[in-house]
């Protein structure tokens, strides 16, 4: 696993020792003020290429093409608030999505399987411990977002998202956020209006590939800026539950990946 990821940086492997507990209480603290926390260069510089290269072929060719419009909350109504409130706007999001079945044993499936990998991010998440999942096309999903796609407004469904970004584009594709827009008792609706319209301050966060992104969005909005350029913004998404055995519904498979096997 060192040639993939700098173990000597980022000791995943030594949860025994002092650097890996200081490294830990450090991802812990900016989750708790920032939201987020990233690893720039966990990826190594000479795995990075050779992670979207085994990727490539699949991306260009089997792809599914996920196009859809939607709410920053993915629901077209919400109890309460009138459907022609401003914070129901809707907007297009577009990628390309493989699936973890289209990915044998490429980097991404190694660092995901690779048991360390899952104790750090439980640890830096305050849980017990993380399962992956049983899902063979959810557990890690690749997303490629070509010149004029975007990943649009919206809050996550879980709880934390953990994102390995493996190439920029040449222009946008920038992370951009606020932070605890609502909470579980405030659901801020004009706050959320004036995101949409342009109106509340953001922050914007670039990201350079090989960057490891853990991001707390379930209150936080957040989106990915529109591509500029030739060049496609490829990202990992790994998905870890704090219990064992979940898997997607049919239904939810055919929603994300056009196929329920």
């Amino acid at each position: 696993m060192n040639t993939l990821i700098d173990l000597n940086r980022y000791p995943l492997d030594q949860p025994e020792s002092a650097a890996w507990q200081t490294l830990v209480a450090d991802c812990w603290d900016k989750l708790a003020r920032d939201g987020l926390f990233n690893l720039p260069g966990l990826l190594r510089e000479g795995a990075i290429t050779g992670a979207v290269q085994e990727l490539q072929p699949e991306i260009e060719t089997a792809a599914f093409v996920h196009e859809r419009e939607h709410t920053i909350y993915f629901r077209k109504s919400l109890p309460g608030l009138p459907d022609t409130h401003p914070a129901l706007t809707t907007f297009r999001t577009s990628n390309r999505t493989i699936c973890a079945d289209q990915m044998g044993q490429a980097a991404v499936i190694r660092l995901y399987e690779w048991p360390p990998f899952a104790v750090f991010l439980a640890a830096v998440m305050g849980k017990p411990r993380l399962w992956p999942m049983d899902d063979p096309l959810a557990r890690v999903n690749v997303m490629a977002y070509a010149e004029g796609q975007a990943l649009n407004w919206h809050f996550d469904r879980a709880e934390f998202t953990t994102t390995l970004l493996l190439q920029a584009p040449e222009q946008g594709g920038e992370f951009e956020y606020v932070k605890d827009l609502r909470s579980e008792d405030e659901p801020n609706y004009d706050g959320v209006a004036r995101l949409l319209r342009g109106e509340e301050p953001t922050v914007l966060m670039p990201l350079d590939p090989g960057t490891l992104n853990v991001f707390r969005g379930k209150n936080t909005a957040h989106r990915v800026t529109k591509i500029g350029g030739p060049r496609d913004r490829i990202i990992a998404v790994f998905s870890y539950f704090d219990r064992p055995g979940v898997v997607f519904t049919d239904e939810d498979r055919i929603g994300f990946y056009g196929r329920a096997t």
